[in-house]
């Protein structure tokens, strides 16, 4: 049995949050065609989607000001909010603290105006808010589930017109509608396992999103990130991922983690390739694999995005260089070991060499592979002769403060 794959596997940061991914604005009956779900679409490949995680401002104290301040927010078209919970067959809120209840002090505030007592919504979502009026063209699609939090879909899958319901109410609460403009849904994984293992049923997936771009009608976004599995047998072979396209504007394809330090030993490989090489681990365990796949399947390219790690994966007892080394375990990382941010990388543990369409680096006993800059300019290339839709990014944290991973992302 190969290595799971385990696209963002998000560990619990903070206290209180578990992690999880969805959003919408328009009542409406109308049932999508295949060709034509959501708003308009934006210049083919121009989309640039970046997650914020809730559980962000805690440890990592990295605030929606940041997006602004980063420069982040010039280069977005779309922010994915990052975790409502799924639980009891509902969507239902991640964080509320973060959510709607933290005051954000002038310094932290987006518009250097700090919460009152006595105002209707605070937390990240009336950050939000200000974001947008400075930037009238991002949109903010609210996410739900995620790796701690997919469990929840087999109860919602039972009903999926009562969960789409739950969803929308939940979206469009009016102390918060402005904010949103979609929904995504991050089932890790429909008939498949992650964190827990799912039967719903390989029509599961469709049904849901069928259910959710009937709730919120063509105007609002309705998008999915699923997974990068494309082995014979795996778990894009588990689900109708062609089947549901029709109701999605689009997919955000994990097309990192694909190997890390759940295998402790290793060998050590890069977690986000953008093609195969020689000795890689499991073949199907890289980008070019992945979108060939769904392409294969008959999902239109301009409905797939492709998706960049801002961190990177690491082990260390390692004495070679080159891929494929043996470890003793996970690398130290600031928040998790294994894992580190880019913005840590690049002087923790420059770039040694590339591998795969992607970087690695040996600093002492320890090998860490990430994108740098120049590995994304060649990941855009590749976007960009495969007519993508555009670009995704988990997560903006991960970026330097000048904005260093997304100003290379056009």
């Amino acid at each position: 049995m190969h290595t799971p794959l385990r696209p963002r596997p998000r560990t619990l940061l903070a206290a209180g949050c578990c992690v999880a991914l969805g959003a919408g604005l328009l009542a409406g009956a109308g049932t999508a065609t295949a060709d034509a779900p959501g708003p308009a679409q934006a210049r083919p490949g121009s989309k640039v989607v970046g997650y914020f995680t809730d559980w962000g401002i805690y440890g990592r104290q990295y605030y929606v000001k940041n997006i602004e301040t980063s420069g982040s927010a010039d280069r977005l078209t779309h922010i994915n909010y990052a975790f409502g919970n799924v639980t009891d067959g509902k969507c239902a809120l991640g964080d509320p603290w973060a959510d709607t209840d933290k005051p954000f002090t002038a310094e932290e505030s987006v518009d250097g105006v700090a919460d009152t007592a006595d105002q209707p919504l605070s937390g990240n979502f009336n950050q939000l808010r200000k974001l947008k009026k400075l930037h009238p063209h991002l949109k903010v699609v609210w996410s739900f589930g995620g790796w701690s939090w997919s469990g929840g879909f087999g109860e919602a899958a039972k009903d999926p017109a009562a969960f789409a319901q739950s969803c929308y109410d939940l979206v469009e609460n009016s102390k918060w509608a402005d904010v949103f403009d979609g929904i995504d849904i991050d089932w890790e994984y429909p008939n498949a396992c992650g964190l827990t293992c799912d039967t719903s049923g390989r029509e599961a997936f469709r049904d849901v999103m069928k259910a959710l771009r009937e709730k919120f009608g063509k105007r609002d976004l309705v998008t999915a990130a699923i997974t990068a599995d494309a082995t014979d047998g795996g778990r894009i072979d588990a689900t109708d991922y062609a089947g549901a396209a029709r109701y999605v504007d689009w997919y955000n394809p994990m097309t990192y983690d694909y190997f890390g330090t759940w295998a402790a030993t290793g060998p050590t490989a890069p977690h986000s390739p953008l093609h195969s090489y020689p000795g890689i681990p499991q073949q199907g365990f890289d980008t070019a694999d992945t979108i060939a796949k769904l392409k294969g399947l008959g999902i239109p390219a301009r409905k797939l995005l492709l998706g960049i790690g801002f961190y990177g994966r690491g082990w260390t007892g390692v004495t070679q260089a080159a891929p494929g080394g043996t470890a003793t375990g996970p690398a130290a990382g600031t928040y998790e070991d294994g894992n580190e941010d880019y913005k840590v990388l690049k002087t923790k543990c420059p770039a040694t060499g590339t591998v795969g369409g992607t970087a690695y680096a040996k600093c002492g006993n320890d090998w860490w592979s990430y994108d740098t800059p120049k590995t994304i300019k060649g990941k855009m290339k590749y976007k960009d002769a495969q007519h993508l839709g555009g670009t995704f990014f988990w997560e903006l944290s991960g970026d330097t403060a000048n904005g260093e991973l997304i100003h290379a992302i056009h």
